[in-house]
């Protein structure tokens, strides 16, 4: 018999569509209700509520508004003439194009109507996601009670925003909790609880990122032990505190404490340049250019240390909500598929990544899937599950182990569309390693592809990158193994056409603003 469960919110985000999403494919027979919170808004009220911030803010929340207006403008018109996709296609398979979602938009998630309309669907769990401070008469309407997700630690973090506090407080870990939904604010008995580490290069927005990940994760778990009976929940600890939304100056002193990257005049020079050329482009350079694809290349994304193979994790999201804006981006299938390399005023991207490092999994994939953009991972087939396992380059830079991914990970990665190809066996430099060792090396690690992830027609990029590093003698190696295309890494752009076995590419690390990463896409 399928099982009701309504969900409680005030914004149909990515992370809440997401959270619905992954329970719906893990738990089967679930009929669902989301109570959506959008109350019509009178002048009044917006006069009342902008006089009360200005009032806690200063006038400093003048000119803030007035930027979050002109942003939230601007991108809509980016959005409108530019994006390719207007839905993310991963929501509306999993979300929007379920016969089992009903949305209910309510102007009064506490009116009477809403209560009878939740009632009359008997719904035997309630999840608050992201939704405003339920009253007992509706959390208390399922049968089983309504859960709750809070991205932070209870008691010590109760109330908002998400990892604020924590790192104002400079806490080595931060938390995030599913717990029962009572007449206090978030007082409810523990359900389920995480912790994600505080990374030595740790920004607001990339914990947020990573609270939305876990979330989705530890909601799926509690969603599906409380309906198999099998949930232990636990009380909280006495004391605590409950923290509120911080203002402009709390905002900017955190800012400040954690921003790393000094801003020289040089930096600002570049990104002049950077932003002028872009601006050239779009209103016409590309023209005069000859037709060109771009194939971007990033090793990890983490934010535990900073060097020429990393990235952040909130540079790497910023990075594709840029690329989904300004550029068309594609799957390296389709560049070597005979895609149509024609001038366009979007560039015509395509993101991949080498070697197999944990993060690819954890944070990449997970923020590619967010702005719905394909991709290829490169694995050392022989590194991939093995622990302790360094990467020859890591030993060379003295690095502590840095973990790798598990074929069952790649499987899921696989699932969601992403290719996975290879970079040989043990991360072998072709070029210096004899032909026997290169051979043996193609041979294996295309069979392990097949059959782990049974991949048919497999890429390959070779390790290190460069042009010293790959012959003619053994990219015929690389084709009589039964590889469709090679992939380098020692720059260039692909013009007019992409050769299979030529594949150029461009590495992108942390030291790449906004608008260089962007001048990088241009190929120019």
């Amino acid at each position: 018999m399928p099982i009701n469960i309504v969900v409680f919110t005030g914004d149909l985000t990515y992370s809440v569509k997401r959270g619905i999403a992954e329970i719906n494919r893990a738990i089967p027979d679930v009929n669902w209700m989301v109570v959506l919170h959008s109350p019509k808004k009178s002048l009044a009220k917006v006069v009342k509520s902008q006089w009360r911030n200005l009032k806690r803010n200063g006038w400093g929340w003048i000119p803030y508004q007035f930027a979050d207006l002109v942003t939230r403008v601007f991108s809509r018109i980016v959005t409108s003439k530019f994006s390719t996709s207007g839905v993310n296609s991963y929501l509306a398979m999993g979300f929007e194009s379920k016969d089992n979602i009903k949305i209910l938009k309510v102007d009064d998630i506490h009116g009477q109507d809403t209560i009878k309309e939740v009632s009359r669907f008997n719904p035997k769990l309630g999840i608050s996601l992201a939704a405003p401070i339920l009253k007992k008469e509706l959390f208390s309407i399922p049968d089983l009670g309504t859960i709750n997700l809070h991205k932070g630690k209870v008691p010590e973090y109760r109330g908002m925003p998400p990892a604020f506090w924590e790192l104002w407080n400079s806490e080595s870990n931060i938390g995030c909790t599913v717990h029962w939904v009572d007449e206090k604010l978030d007082a409810g008995n523990i359900v389920v609880e995480a912790t994600i580490p505080r990374e030595k290069f740790s920004t607001l927005k990339g914990l947020q990122l990573t609270l939305d990940e876990v979330g989705v994760d530890i909601m799926r778990e509690a969603v599906d032990s409380i309906l198999r009976g099998a949930s232990c929940s636990k009380k909280q600890a006495e004391g605590g505190r409950t923290y509120r939304k911080p203002t402009l100056k709390e905002m900017a002193k955190l800012k400040s404490r954690i921003e790393r990257r000094p801003i020289s005049f040089k930096i600002l020079l570049k990104d002049g340049i950077f932003l002028f050329t872009l601006t050239l482009w779009r209103f016409g350079l590309y023209r005069l250019a000859s037709p060109r694809v771009v194939v971007l290349l990033y090793h990890r994304v983490s934010d535990s240390t900073r060097d020429n193979l990393t990235v952040g994790v909130e540079q790497f999201d910023r990075h594709m909500r840029l690329i989904k804006k300004y550029c068309t981006p594609v799957s390296i299938e389709d560049l070597i598929s005979g895609y149509p390399v024609k001038k366009t005023r979007k560039p015509i991207v395509c993101i991949t990544f080498d070697d197999g490092y944990l993060d690819n999994y954890t944070n990449a994939a997970k923020i590619l899937i967010r702005h719905d953009i394909p991709a290829s991972f490169f694995v050392s087939t022989g590194i991939i599950g093995a622990k302790e396992r360094f990467f020859p380059h890591d030993i060379r830079r003295k690095n502590a182990y840095i973990p790798v991914m598990e074929w069952e990970q790649l499987r899921e990665m696989h699932r969601h569309g992403f290719l996975i190809g290879s970079h040989t066996v043990n991360h072998i430099d072709c070029a210096a390693e004899s032909e026997h060792v290169v051979w043996e090396e193609l041979v294996e690690s295309r069979k392990k592809l097949q059959e782990e992830l049974g991949v048919e027609k497999v890429l390959f990029a070779y390790p290190y990158g460069g042009r010293e590093h790959m012959t003619p003698e053994r990219l015929n190696l690389v084709k009589n193994a039964g590889y469709v295309g090679c992939l380098s890494a020692y720059g260039g752009v692909n013009v007019r056409k992409v050769d299979p076995y030529n594949v150029l590419r461009r590495g992108i690390h942390w030291e790449f603003s906004d608008y260089a990463m962007l001048y990088e896409c241009l190929g120019i």
